[in-house]
């Protein structure tokens, strides 16, 4: 092949990377608006705080827990429809919120948001493995995380304009999908072969299924973390300012994790980075706990936890990726929607502990699972970098 072939490819690859990338980014911002917007859909609509926060349960049961079905059907369509589906959808689902007559069509519309999220999240990511170098999958798919997680902290600034502002960032996801529709090329994986129900279940088995494990609790260790904070801060004295600040940390730390993390799973190998991102934490993590921003380190041990347990974030999808080779998009979204879905599920439990003893010793018991967590990742082969469908 020419040196100008290979140069066109290489530029073609990046800009595919690129679109889905922003793709994530905006789909990820409006996802996080939800959330802070409650009180205001509550206020307008005159519903319960249950009601409210029901419509959390709605948008993570289509984005999140369906999102396997989401990647069978994206193995069936053109790949380019369901990464531009995200944008879109989560733009007309969540920017419009204020605008619809009743709370059962509310309910309705963020529910299409979700769907747009569980369509985007697995194409986006079988678009980057697919056009990743072998040597650097893990740099690529931690770049691509890392521009959801940027979009999550955009989210909130985006909710303070309030409802009857939102329809203006619409635009941004309507450019966005369209521009990921022009990018990125058309990809049918296994349009044209014969699949049962019983081949799709097959793909969860094996040591895809520790890996899923290792995920969720790490998610919920995560999770917990995350929700008990503030009930921590607050109670000892401190304010939504240090709180604020801290989770603020945790994710930007969380982004930059995923990146290094990534790039070291290129070099390395994938486990040892699962194992160590994971195992080496724990201790730390529970003095980051028993600490308060009135210590000189609560800061910038916040930066390392966050940036230590994520780095095995996209590590964990590459891996699956890798297990399983001929779906990637389905491996996808088993790691990223079903695992988050699933954490989010049994995130009432640490919320249980602490109504029974206190916030800390919830957050500490979450924390703690990171151990069974651990011990999943040490039963983890490590994965052949075999081509990517």
């Amino acid at each position: 092949m020419s040196t100008s072939a290979t140069a066109r490819i290489s530029q073609q690859t990046a800009a595919v990377a690129v679109a889905v990338t922003a793709g994530h980014f905006i789909n990820d911002a409006y996802g996080a608006m939800l959330t802070p917007l409650l009180p205001e859909l509550q206020s307008r609509f005159a519903v319960s705080t249950a009601a409210a926060t029901f419509l959390v349960s709605a948008h993570s049961l289509t984005g999140s827990v369906l999102q396997p079905l989401l990647g069978v059907i994206g193995e069936r369509v053109d790949r380019r429809v369901t990464a531009a589906l995200g944008p879109l959808l989560t733009a007309v689902g969540l920017c419009f919120m204020g605008f619809v007559p009743w709370f059962g069509a509310l309910v309705l519309l963020v529910a299409v948001a979700g769907l747009g999220s569980g369509f985007f999240h697995p194409s986006g990511a079988a678009y980057i493995a697919t056009n990743s170098p072998r040597d650097r999958r893990g740099l690529w798919a931690s770049i691509f995380s890392a521009g959801g997680t940027g979009g999550a902290a955009l989210g909130p600034v985006f909710a303070a304009q309030g409802l009857d502002t939102l329809p203006y960032f619409a635009a941004f996801g309507l450019l966005t999908a369209a521009l990921t529709y022009a990018v990125t090329p058309p990809s049918f994986p296994q349009a044209k072969k014969a699949m049962r129900l019983a081949d799709y279940l097959a793909i969860f088995r094996g040591p895809i299924v520790p890996l899923w494990g290792m995920a969720v609790l790490r998610s919920l260790a995560s999770m917990g973390y995350n929700t008990m904070l503030p009930f921590i801060l607050l109670g000892r004295g401190f304010t939504m300012r240090e709180v604020g600040l801290a989770l603020g940390l945790y994710a930007v730390a969380s982004a930059l994790g995923g990146i290094v993390g990534g790039r070291i799973s290129d070099r390395i190998g994938r486990t040892p980075v699962l194992r160590a991102a994971i195992g080496t934490t724990i201790p730390f993590f529970v003095v980051l706990i028993l600490s308060d921003p009135g210590d000189l380190w609560f800061y910038p041990l916040t930066f390392l936890m966050g940036a230590f347990v994520n780095a095995s974030v996209p590590v964990g999808v590459v891996t699956a990726q890798e297990y399983q080779p001929g779906h990637v998009a389905v491996a996808s979204s088993i790691m990223m929607g079903f695992s988050w879905g699933f954490a989010g599920l049994l995130m009432f439990l640490v919320g249980a502990l602490a109504d029974l003893t206190t916030p800390t010793a919830a957050a500490i018991a979450a924390v703690l699972l990171l151990l069974p967590s651990v011990w999943l990742a040490f039963r983890l082969p490590e994965p052949e970098r075999t081509e990517l469908v």
